[in-house]
């Protein structure tokens, strides 16, 4: 478990920077580094996707144990 949250935080990373380089300067690295609409695109795309999923799903498994805990 402990290597699919250090990929899928990786992975989240990457995103957040591309989304700050897309709102800052309209600079979309993943487009330019494997191809605007690039089946490889859309691989790192879903990843990222996917990531935050999990990693929501984490966060959420995090606060009912401390909240069961709590009690």
């Amino acid at each position: 478990m402990k290597t699919l949250d250090l990929i899928t935080k990786i992975l989240l990373v990457v995103g957040g920077l591309n989304w700050g380089l897309v709102g800052i300067a309209k600079f979309d690295l993943v487009a330019t580094l494997f191809g605007a609409g690039s089946a490889l695109s859309s691989i790192v795309y879903i990843l990222v996707g996917i990531s935050a999923l999990v990693q929501a799903a984490m966060l959420g498994g995090s606060r009912s144990a401390t909240h069961a805990t709590a009690h």
